[in-house]
């Protein structure tokens, strides 16, 4: 089931200032940036199977879970809500949410696994395929990145604010810093766009 379109979503007010606050010199689009954070953990996955020693292995599945908390995170309260609102394009949405739900569990179990445990290559494995499971379904012909752009959705702005957000959950990193103000002006702009409520659509269609 899927609804029809109703024209362009609404622009998402605070950008500059999210970017000013947040040293964004280059803003970039929501799906480059998703795009980007999946590339990313795909090298991490090929980084694992690298790994010779127990050590490696265990210092690259740390990195993997990091990457992946803040990219879940971040689409879920940014990306996702803004998506369905834009588009009502409910099954998508929601079967995105569950994959997540199926990943994090296996975050869960792979930072709980003890140094030299024989399972962890086969949750790092299983995770690796659930995840390329979910950004095939993200990018793919038909995907969600497909409809967000059809829908016309201000990818730039979820972009600053993807953009932000990330520098917010990563503060704590050795050597990243925060700049003072992202976190106002992200909770601002963030909030409006999950309270905006759906937009009007379409009779959905059989």
């Amino acid at each position: 089931m899927k609804t029809m379109q109703s024209g362009p979503a609404r622009k998402l007010p605070g950008v500059r200032q999210i970017r000013r606050a947040a040293g964004i010199l280059k803003p970039k689009s929501a799906i480059v940036l998703l795009k980007s954070d999946h590339r990313e953990v795909e090298a991490l996955f090929k980084a694992y199977q690298r790994s010779e020693s127990q050590d490696e292995k265990q210092t690259a599945a740390k990195k993997i879970c990091d990457a992946l908390k803040v990219h879940t995170r971040v689409e879920e309260e940014i990306f996702y809500p803004a998506f369905i609102n834009a588009t009502g394009e409910e099954s998508i949405h929601d079967e995105a949410l569950v994959e997540h739900d199926g990943a994090k569990k296996l975050v869960v179990e792979i930072e709980s696994t003890e140094l030299g445990d024989r399972m962890l290559d086969a949750r790092v494995t299983v995770l690796s395929e659930m995840i390329k499971h979910h950004v095939k379904e993200e990018e793919g012909v038909g995907g969600m990145f497909s409809k967000a752009r059809k829908a016309k959705m201000d990818l730039m702005a979820l972009g600053a604010l993807l953009e932000a957000r990330k520098q917010e959950l990563t503060r704590d990193e050795p050597g990243r810093k925060t700049p003072r103000g992202t976190r106002a002006s992200f909770m601002g702009a963030a909030a409006l766009a999950r309270a905006e409520g759906p937009r009007p659509h379409a009779r959905r269609q059989p």
